[in-house]
């Protein structure tokens, strides 16, 4: 049986000010959600974005966008390479030096394709087999 590859989401509460990187099995099985947004579970989650003014007011504004352009989407989506990038600066910054631990799994998808961890560099690079 294949493994199956995780795949990392970025989650983005510009009310609270928090952005969370997690995993498929985290949103679904963990406090993620809670821990982010406040709410139990991804329907409670639309629910704040239909009709917490507030909350809709700061998403508006931090990406943009018109009240009728809202969606989950603004929120919660796959997270790209260079947001990767950046949380591994982060963690850089936190360590001090190389090698840096891997986040995640050895492979992940990203919005860019599947990636496969580099212990060398200690980064995630583009699968180019497509694992």
């Amino acid at each position: 049986m294949k493994n199956e590859i995780d795949t990392i989401y970025i989650l983005e509460n510009p009310e609270k000010k928090i952005i969370k990187f997690a995993t498929g099995y985290q949103l679904k099985y963990e406090d993620t959600i809670k821990d982010v947004f406040g709410v139990a579970c991804l329907n409670d989650l639309e629910m704040m974005i239909q009709f917490n003014k507030p909350f809709q007011d700061s998403i508006c504004t931090s990406k943009n966008i018109t009240v009728k352009s809202l969606s989950l989407n603004q929120v919660i989506r796959i997270a790209s390479k260079k947001e990767l990038l950046q949380l591994r600066e982060e963690l850089l910054e936190q360590l001090g030096e190389l090698p840096i631990p891997r986040p995640f799994d050895s492979v992940i998808q990203l919005q860019e394709g599947i990636f496969r961890w580099d212990e060398q560099n200690s980064s995630y690079i583009l699968d180019k087999l497509g694992a």
